[in-house]
């Protein structure tokens, strides 16, 4: 008779997640490591807002756009497009400066995490300092209750980051201002010329439009706002 020999059941196969990566120099990167990487990108978006020049850039250019009356002309995504692209090229060297003294040496594993966030802050830190103004600094160094700082370097950066906000937010109101005047001219000009002559019913925005439009277009607002922007910067 054959013999039949019975199989042996096969061993369960065990699956299972490993958080761990390569670091930098070839070290293994633990579960906080990587959970402190994916807080950085998660908070990326309101870095690029917050600590750079997108902000006064956005209010400016919307600022415009309410003061020629054209509605939705440009639309959202080229505005913010644009003060994204413009954001790029201020920062570039901020950036380059960044992966020059931070990112590179912390790839190469030449500096550890704590020292690449130290020196990628400090670029950071000066361009802040430079469109800060005194005042607002002031305000919040008081507000926080710290000791009186004797240099830039004792102030941290949650007293720096809401007073860089503050500024920016006022220099672009001013620049704002700026840009309704001459449209304003314009529309009290419109107005006035409507109501000499008796035309009560028509509205003076519809008079008004295609002349702001046409005064834009002849002084070439958009290089010169541009212009101006990237220049308050430097």
């Amino acid at each position: 008779m054959a013999s039949y020999s019975l199989a042996q059941p096969e061993e369960p196969v065990k699956l299972g997640i490993n958080i761990e990566g390569t670091g930098p120099s070839g070290e293994s990167l633990n579960g906080f490591e990587i959970i402190f990487l994916f807080t950085i990108l998660t908070l990326a978006p309101s870095i690029l807002i917050m600590m750079t020049s997108f902000t006064r850039i956005i209010i400016v250019l919307s600022f415009t756009r309410n003061a020629l009356g054209t509605q939705q002309m440009p639309p959202n995504q080229v505005l913010i497009g644009l003060a994204l692209f413009l954001t790029f090229f201020i920062m570039a060297p901020i950036g380059a400066t960044i992966n020059e003294s931070a990112i590179g040496p912390y790839l190469a594993g030449e500096i550890g995490q704590e020292q690449a966030l130290q020196e990628a802050m400090e670029p950071i830190r000066n361009f802040m300092f430079k469109q800060t103004r005194e005042k607002d600094l002031a305000m919040f160094v008081n507000l926080s209750s710290i000791p009186k700082p004797e240099t830039l370097t004792d102030i941290p950066n949650n007293v720096l980051i809401p007073s860089f906000i503050i500024s920016e937010l006022k220099t672009a109101f001013q620049m704002g201002f700026l840009i309704y005047v001459p449209f304003i001219v314009v529309d009290m000009v419109v107005a006035s010329t409507l109501m000499s002559m008796g035309m009560m019913m028509l509205p003076p925005v519809m008079i008004s439009l295609p002349f702001k439009i046409l005064l834009f277009v002849m002084v070439d607002g958009w290089n010169l706002i541009v212009k101006t922007l990237v220049a308050g910067f430097n």
